[in-house]
């Protein structure tokens, strides 16, 4: 979740060098992976399961073309030869020692007459905040999780497995999810260095589930499980050219995830195509008996959000163009009036302005509502989790024990904010709270949804991908992400265009529990744009194309 926003088939690294590893090799990945010369796109030869959907896949499974096993087997070696060498991409920072094994249990299953679903044999990776109870580590970036094991499975881990998922490993993260230095650089990690973008490996994957995006971009795993918290899902899928779906707070359970704010923290699919991200959301999507917020979703969540896809199905939509989320980058405001007339030329009902009202008045409150929270949430956490660090002082104290690996790179000035925070009791934060509430919701997304009788808001999810600055940190141009963030309501990024190489999204936001309503209009835009083209792992981007 974000404020802002060794490999092989039977890799892994021990705990007891990975403290070694990650003080010669982590650092090393942050500071040289961008000098290091890319390798040309077509290095890696051709991958037959290039942009290959989750019902080929499972179509070629059914029909014995292929195995779980060989499915994973040539992930694995994708990764291998995209992500760990030539343009090193460097989004996948831990695979799943038994990836393989869970592959062959799931390809006798099949053997025996049992299909769990649409996801039996279908490889995917995990954002490294959520917890596995496994081999593989849990640590959110940080290497003061690097020998703490979860004494538990994140729910929708659980879900995952019992959907029949081949779990192939963990993305790399913002360290954190980008929420611990206002001069971050999103897209690394202490444990696992930086992530670069595969469209052009000198810009950012954007923040912070940044490997999981840049990983399902450059066709490392069918697809990938996120988190966000204000932008952390849309941005990385806008940045890399995917899908990225950021549901209601309380559609997916959120427990065993390494949190910031239980009022806007989410987990959600990222994938190359709407239909995937509506199968991948429909295997997260259910009551978590540890997350309270999940209880609102009775009668509201669906097992199978494919159901709600239709080409045709924008004939007929309204929808209100957020025109104070553009202006922020003239190229980006070009694509957004192509993408309006291809709504309109699809049958939409456009209403244009339909402005987003008070954006402007909840900033500041959420940062204190998100301070005030991520202190109490993650003493809870570490105290399930049982690790080193027990409170978010003794986080801090740890990152000043190994400033040189830590904050190589930028400093922890958000945890220090967050720490002075008091309890949840607060008047300040209760404060903070019913402003994020009142002009998020029914004075914001509700009401110009009301006001014009509108199925969705349209408006740019973000800008082309910034290049990534160690020195200074990341530079956001502009993004649509705040108003659902703050308001825990749903929204969905798909691809729109490219400009210098570099990939744009639209976003589709809607009132809570919409999903079916988002995922309807935007696989009716994906179907009837297709924008969406496999990396071309350039060097820089292609100005003035």
């Amino acid at each position: 979740m974000s404020w802002k926003c060794g490999c092989g088939s039977g890799g892994g690294i021990e705990r007891r060098d990975f403290l070694r590893w990650a003080a010669f090799g982590g650092a090393a990945v942050a500071a040289g992976a961008a000098r290091e010369p890319a390798a040309a796109a077509g290095a890696a030869g051709a991958f037959e399961l290039e942009e290959a959907t989750i019902a080929d896949l499972g179509a070629a499974m059914g029909e014995g073309r292929l195995s779980a096993e060989a499915l994973a087997e040539a992930y694995l070696r994708r990764i291998e030869t995209l992500d760990r060498r030539g343009p090193r991409v460097n989004s996948v920072i831990e695979i799943n020692p038994d990836a393989l094994a869970q592959a062959r249990a799931l390809d006798l299953e099949r053997r025996q007459g049992r299909v769990r679903g649409a996801l039996h044999g279908i490889p995917i990776l995990l954002k490294d905040n959520l917890d596995t109870a496994d081999r593989m580590l849990s640590t959110a970036g940080s290497l003061a999780l690097a020998d703490a094991p979860s004494p538990r499975e994140a729910f929708v881990v659980s879900r995952l497995r019992a959907a029949g998922a081949v779990l192939l490993g963990k993305a790399n993260l913002s360290e954190w999810a980008n929420f611990r230095s206002t001069h971050s650089t999103s897209g690394w990690s202490a444990r696992g260095g930086l992530t670069r973008n595969p469209y052009v490996l000198d810009r950012n994957p954007c923040g912070s589930s940044s490997g999981s995006a840049a990983a399902v971009a450059a066709n490392l795993a069918a697809a990938a499980v996120g988190t966000e918290t204000d932008g952390s899902i849309v941005c990385p899928a806008t940045a890399n050219g995917v899908v990225g779906v950021k549901p209601t707070v309380g559609l997916a359970g959120r427990s065993g995830i390494t949190p910031i704010s239980h009022t806007q923290d989410t987990p959600g699919p990222l994938a190359r195509s709407v239909r995937d991200a509506a199968i991948l959301l429909g295997a997260l999507a259910g009551e978590d008996p540890a997350d309270p917020a999940t209880a609102a979703g009775r009668g509201r969540v669906h097992a199978d959000y494919t159901r709600f896809l239709d080409p045709a199905g924008l004939a007929g939509a309204r929808l209100g163009v957020g025109r104070n989320y553009f202006g922020f980058h003239d190229g980006v405001d070009r694509l957004m009036e192509e993408a309006i007339a291809a709504l309109k030329a699809a049958g939409a009902e456009i209403v244009d302005p339909a402005e987003v009202p008070n954006t402007d008045k909840y900033g500041d409150a959420e940062y204190e509502v998100l301070l005030y929270e991520f202190k109490a949430d993650l003493a809870a956490y570490l105290a399930a989790r049982s690790a080193p660090v027990r409170t978010l002082a003794e986080l801090v104290e740890f990152n000043e024990r190994h400033r040189d690996r830590e904050m190589a790179f930028f400093g922890q000035e958000i945890f220090l904010a967050a720490e002075k925070k008091g309890p949840l009791t607060d008047a300040a934060y209760l404060e903070a709270l019913a402003t994020c509430r009142k002009y998020s919701r029914e004075e914001g997304l509700d009401a110009v949804l009301a006001k014009h009788r509108l199925d969705a808001v349209v408006a740019p999810t973000g800008g082309p991908a910034w290049t990534t600055d160690l020195l200074n940190g990341d530079h956001y141009t502009g993004g649509s992400s705040s108003a659902a963030a703050v308001a825990g309501y749903p929204s969905v990024s798909v691809p729109a265009g490219f400009l210098g190489g570099l990939p744009v999204g639209i976003s589709f936001i809607g009132a809570a529990w919409s999903e079916p309503v988002l995922l309807r209009l935007a696989f009716a835009y994906e179907q009837a744009t297709r924008h969406r083209r496999a990396p071309r792992f350039l060097p820089t981007a292609e100005l003035g194309v």
